[in-house]
């Protein structure tokens, strides 16, 4: 049977190629490994002895650089193994990328087998990571005139060294002016600040640390914040109070503390708002609308009297026959709802008193109503009935009480026992018909009169209107 097979892939094929393999490594073997070389390596003398040769070309097994292709070897390691002079400072640049962990190769600055006499380091800019030495390239591509950038640049003839003096000369034929303000106010070490990728430049983002521009803040140079800062710690120690900024601007001569934010917005000085409820006098009522210079008279703020007669005597309608304090009646909402604790004067109010009207008693003046003076006596607006005439002064208070006129009790010295009568206790009219100054028995002992005047006359008694003549306690007997 017949079978389909690529043209290449025969017996024949396959032997022919095994053997030009076999010669290939046979000659590559018989001629020093050329076939594996791109080139001679570097024959430039060091100045010391590493592992036994001072140069490159005198290494003869490919193995003592060359790591096989599978394993987890690298060729920088066999680098690190031989140079250990550059891991024994830890300032070396070569150190420092180590312990960063950098995993570039040595190769990528450090080239061979390009001849005997040619550099061994080829450190071009595209491929030299900057960023290692805490310094990015990124912004540094091209100079003022359009050249793209070059190590000697900025490091002259050695890049293990550099003069912060190339920024500012570099920088001035950029813009004069801002690099000589620039550097007057910040100084000229310019690597103590700036990381290449202007991370504290016009891009830094003030909205990442504590202190946030907003406002105006928000268009200030750097400088009027942080004058004379010459590193990252003291640009961070710059303080954030307002007053540290605007002790001159504050027109209330520290009468409010340093807090400006208390009241001020970033936004400008003129749109404050004062939390007076922070203040020894909280704003209520009507006192919440009125200006801050109705009160404030020149914008001064401390020692403002709080009394009310302060701002309100010419409001005083009573004629300060209250005193000052018009809290103790008025409110804040208005004069007109005032109410007075009678409690608190002389005449407190009780009783039937209570629903009388503040008009009732205190009959107007030429300017209201008047209060101080008002009489107490009851007289002063009950006036005495006629029965009582002469007899009970003007002290109603001695029988009767606020509750009502009547019932009264009657506690005064009085010529017959008011306890007179079947039930012990007699009702003034009871006795007093007319006037409480006539009185008659008869009233009550009429059904007993004739009897009483038989009996009285076989005694020779001919006059019955005064029992009390013989009979001053009310008693048959006495």
């Amino acid at each position: 049977m017949k079978t389909n097979h690529p043209g290449c892939i025969t017996t024949s094929g396959l032997v022919t190629t095994a053997l030009a393999l076999v010669a290939i490594v046979v000659i590559g073997l018989l001629r020093g490994g050329v076939l594996f070389s791109p080139g001679a390596l570097n024959a430039q003398v060091g100045g010391v002895t590493l592992r036994g040769v001072r140069s490159h070309a005198e290494i003869n097994a490919c193995g003592d650089c060359h790591t096989p292709p599978v394993g987890q070897s690298k060729m920088a390691d066999r680098c690190v193994a031989c140079h250990t002079d550059l891991t024994q400072d830890p300032h070396n640049f070569h150190n420092v990328m180590i312990a960063q962990g950098q995993d570039i190769g040595c190769h990528a600055c450090h080239t061979d087998h390009n001849g005997a006499q040619a550099s061994l380091t080829i450190a071009g800019m595209e491929n030299f990571p900057h960023e290692a030495v805490g310094y990015s390239l990124k912004a540094h591509q091209k100079m003022a005139d359009g050249a793209l950038f070059v190590c000697a640049d900025c490091h002259g003839n050695g890049v293990a060294s550099f003069d912060p003096a190339i920024c500012a000369s570099c920088h001035a034929d950029l813009d004069a002016a801002f690099t000589q303000s620039h550097t007057d106010t910040f100084g000229v070490v310019c690597l103590d600040c700036h990381d290449g990728l202007d991370s504290y430049g016009e891009v830094f983002d003030h909205n990442r640390v504590a202190f946030s521009l907003g406002g105006k803040h928000a268009p200030l140079g750097c400088d009027q914040c942080h004058l004379g800062a010459r590193s990252i710690s003291e640009l961070a120690a710059a303080p954030q109070d307002c007053y540290a900024c605007h002790a001159a601007d504050d027109e209330h001569a520290g009468q409010f503390g340093t807090d400006c934010a208390q009241c001020h917005t970033t936004d400008g000085w003129e749109d404050a708002t004062f939390d007076h409820s922070l203040a020894a006098f909280p704003l209520t009522g009507r006192h919440v609308t009125v200006a801050c210079e109705d009160c404030h008279v020149n914008d001064v703020f401390a020692g403002t009297p709080q009394d009310c007669n302060a701002c309100h005597a010419a409001d005083d309608e009573h004629g300060g026959q209250f005193g000052t304090d018009c809290a103790q009646c008025h409110t804040t909402d208005s004069w007109e709802d005032a109410s007075f604790d009678h409690s608190l004067a002389a005449f407190p109010l009780t009783g039937a008193h209570l629903e009388v009207t503040c008009a009732g008693c205190h009959t107007n003046g030429p300017s209201g109503m008047i209060f101080a003076g008002t009489p107490t006596a009851c007289a002063a607006c009950h006036a005495e009935p006629a029965y009582h005439t002469g007899l009970f002064d003007s002290e109603c208070a001695a029988c009767h009480t606020t509750t009502a006129w009547t019932p009264a009790e009657f506690d005064q010295a009085h010529l017959f026992p008011m306890n007179h009568g079947e039930s012990g206790v007699s009702a003034c009219r009871v006795c007093h018909s007319d006037t409480l100054q006539t009185y008659t028995c008869y009233g009550c002992h009429e059904h007993t009169a004739q009897n009483i005047a038989s009996e009285h006359r076989e005694e020779g008694i001919t006059d019955f209107t005064d029992c009390t003549r013989c009979h001053p306690t009310g008693q048959e007997g006495d």
